[in-house]
């Protein structure tokens, strides 16, 4: 009988594995993608492009051309929320979507709504797609009118916000040059709650990055804790900090913690405090055996791990492989994530720093590296074979 295999998403680990299924079909499975965007940004590229380095087509794996390749049925919608009872997906847009197997890798978000204003005035960093049309217009405004001075306040000192400030200045230096007009025009803001950026890492790193902000006079606001974002007047906002420090900005973005979307909390699915889905070794639910997830959305059971795209990367393999094997009836394979991991922050002048575990060090090599490593990764998705 034809078994039904539904895919929820089309982060990093569902892209390498609908390019596996592509190159080794399993006769008798019927495989569905849903997905809201036809193209996944990989995030391993994404400061670069923010910066300008990369074109979009670069940093983007074309979803409905990988599903054409791994002869998938392609769903263009959101899925907002399951029916476990009767095994079906509910979609936005389309009747619901029954399956045999499912495997979600949608992502997260930042924590949002625990901060008054913030849902209806500050710009999230995940969904990817949401944030780059917000970038896009971003731009465009600052394009328009160069000779007026523009603040951009960036909420979370982790690794996201930190290259975020980096690269969106580099970016919008460029558009401000081009226009003949003064980079003083531009002020970008960075809170963050903790007394040094990027907590749990080695003084070194936060030092490093410190400085760095402070030679691009990036403004940085540490034990600042944003509590409440007001509408100003002429499209700006003013965001008040528990210390009554109040800036003013066009635009906010955040990057703060990440939670999991309400619908998989509503689920009936296991999930931790954040409402991630808990699975186990096999990356599958530890509630519903015939369920799996990967990437942001997913924390293994007594071994969590930070929510950063190279997981999601490296639960592609194991994934693929056992959803064959569940759809086969054979023994699943576990999965043991690495306890450190090599992380490169671009810096949004074609240099990085690179971190292992708790280390981090810098060389002029590093940006290459790290480039040449992106290129190789998204080459696989680009020439895909016959």
């Amino acid at each position: 009988m034809t078994q039904r295999l539904v895919l929820i998403g089309g982060g990093h680990s569902h892209a390498i594995a609908l390019r596996a299924w592509g190159l080794d079909p399993l006769p008798g499975v019927e495989l569905v993608l849903i997905s809201d965007v036809l193209n996944t940004a990989y995030s391993g590229m994404l400061p670069g492009y923010i910066a300008g380095f990369y074109s979009y087509a670069q940093v983007h794996i074309d979803l409905k051309q990988l599903a054409r390749f791994a002869q998938a049925e392609w769903v263009f919608d959101r899925a907002i929320g399951l029916d476990l009872n009767n095994q079906r997906v509910i979609c936005a847009d389309h009747p619901a979507i029954a399956f045999d197997w499912l495997a979600i890798d949608i992502g997260s978000t930042p924590q949002i709504d625990n901060v008054p204003g913030a849902a209806a005035y500050a710009i999230p960093a995940k969904p990817v797609a949401q944030f780059l049309e917000q970038w896009q217009n971003m731009q465009q405004q600052i394009q328009s009118a160069p000779d007026q001075p523009w603040a951009i306040a960036i909420v979370g000192g982790g690794t996201g916000g930190v290259e975020l400030a980096l690269n969106m200045q580099a970016a919008l230096q460029a558009i401000l040059r081009d226009a003949q007009q003064s980079s003083e025009n531009l002020t970008i803001h960075l809170f963050h709650r903790q007394p040094h950026l990027l907590t749990g890492y080695r003084s070194w790193i936060s030092q490093k990055l410190e400085q760095i902000l402070s030679d691009r006079k990036i403004k940085l606001h540490l034990l600042e804790s944003v509590e409440e974002i007001k509408p100003v007047d002429n499209g700006s906002y003013s965001l008040h900090c528990a210390s009554r420090l109040v800036i003013r900005s066009n635009f906010i973005v955040w990057v703060t913690q990440a939670t999991a979307t309400e619908w998989i909390r509503a689920s009936g699915l296991t999930t931790e405090q954040s409402g991630f889905v808990l699975v186990n070794r096999h990356l599958q639910s530890i509630s519903h055996a015939n369920i799996f997830a990967t990437g942001d959305i997913a924390t293994i059971q007594n071994d969590p791990r930070p929510k950063a795209g190279v997981f999601a990367v490296r639960q592609g393999k194991p994934l693929a492989q056992n959803l064959r094997r569940r759809l086969l009836n054979q023994p699943l394979i576990s999965y043991f994530p690495q306890r450190r991991y090599l992380s490169l922050i671009g810096t949004g002048d074609r240099q990085a720093i690179a971190t292992w575990g708790n280390w981090g060090f810098a060389a002029p090599c590093l940006w290459s590296w790290k480039d040449h490593i992106d290129r190789q990764f998204m080459q696989q998705f680009k020439n895909l074979p016959e």
